[in-house]
């Protein structure tokens, strides 16, 4: 019999509910600082040294869990979450309520990523019940995430320093495939001022900052045009007030993906050499939030590892590239071993149809469990 066979799935699904009750969106600093109050008493009845790092938009939480055996006082293995959602408050009570059918557990953030947060603490609780050295473990709890983790990528890239390998909790691949590289992503606002008039009596007064958007965002298709190897989404758009007012003020958000460097650093070039259309406006292109391209690593030690890992508990994970965007790109392109998506298997990140398969809630601990002992 396995271990996966031995891990019941009812503790973690209780744990999983609790953590999904509490509905945590980016920038609700209270309701994120309350899954918190839970989450930190919880690593440290696993043994861990805890501390939050204040934020506007909710603290962000690093739990030192020590070494054990002959690995003590090894580098420590740094373990990347968040605990925020793309969900606002009142989710559950509407549009994607918490529900159990068919073996799957459905409800916001039990995917992306609440789901993983139960895998981590699950493993460092097998290695403590089965004994096994494993080097320090570093966690990094981040609240903001899902709008590009402004507040703690400092915080992130402190912690690089002296891990021996990253791993992340974020959702693996549908067919349970973990991530070994992801591509860069970047937020972009695209701001115009233009002259207001009355639209009737003086229009030729005035200088439309909508029409001028939409005219700069005609290059911007171009420029996306112009590098195949990038994704770009206009996600918002707005400006102006009254119809009977030439529009002064315009802005958009764009989200830009990225395969490698070389595309990232000549589009946003593009995008600050952008220059007004019509006389009376300005234009201006300010980068919101970035995560650096994490690329496909030369060597495959940490995935020899994973490999190795997943065989001791009874399974076949693979590894590949990825397109989503997390913390473990910084990780990545920091020069930091990196593995992403080992959270437990489902689908529907930032869809009304998030789920997991409530039997991957144990697997994916087993799985992290052994990985740790091994690293």
């Amino acid at each position: 019999m396995s271990q996966i066979e031995t891990l019941p799935v009812q503790p973690m699904r209780d744990r999983l509910h609790r953590y999904v009750q509490l509905e945590t969106p980016s920038g609700g600093a209270d309701a994120l600082d309350a899954l918190l109050d839970l989450l930190e008493p919880r690593y440290a009845e696993l043994g861990a040294r805890t501390e939050r790092h204040p934020s506007a938009t909710g603290a962000n939480l690093v739990a030192h869990f020590p070494g054990t055996g002959d690995k003590q006082h090894d580098r420590p293995v740094l373990c990347l979450g968040h605990h925020d959602t793309v969900w606002p408050a009142g989710t559950l009570d509407g549009p994607v309520p918490w529900l159990e059918q068919d073996g799957r557990i459905h409800g916001p953030g039990v995917y992306d990523m609440k789901g993983g947060l139960v895998v981590f603490e699950t493993a460092v609780e097998l290695l403590a019940q089965r004994g096994s050295a494993h080097r320090p473990i570093t966690m990094i709890l981040v609240a903001d995430e899902e709008v590009g983790s402004p507040s703690a990528r400092e915080l992130v890239a402190e912690h690089c320093r002296d891990a021996v390998a990253a791993l992340g909790f974020e959702p693996p691949h549908p067919d349970g495939a973990v991530k070994t590289s992801r591509w860069g992503s970047t937020r972009v606002r695209l701001r115009v001022t233009g002259r207001e008039s009355h639209a009737a009596l003086a229009p030729e007064d005035g200088a439309s900052a909508i029409e001028e958007l939409i005219d700069q965002l005609l290059v911007v298709r171009r420029i996306a045009a112009e590098h195949p190897a990038m994704l770009c989404n206009v996600g918002t758009i707005s400006g102006g007030g009254r119809t009977n007012v030439v529009p002064g003020e315009a802005w958009c958000e764009i989200g830009m993906r990225f395969t490698d460097t070389a595309t990232e650093n000549s589009a946003l070039a593009a995008l600050q050499r952008l220059t007004p259309v019509r006389p009376g406006t300005t234009v201006s292109a300010d980068i919101l939030t970035s995560r650096p391209v994490w690329t496909e690593p030369e060597s495959t030690d940490l995935t020899d590892v994973l490999t190795r890992a997943a065989r001791a508990v009874g399974q076949q994970v693979a590894g590949r590239p990825a397109a989503g965007a997390a913390d473990t790109n910084l990780t990545g392109s920091l020069g930091v071993p990196s593995l992403d998506g080992l959270g437990p298997v489902g689908r529907g990140a930032h869809a009304p149809d998030e789920q997991i398969i409530a039997a991957t809630l144990p697997e994916r601990a087993a799985l992290t469990a052994s990985l740790l002992a091994r690293l």
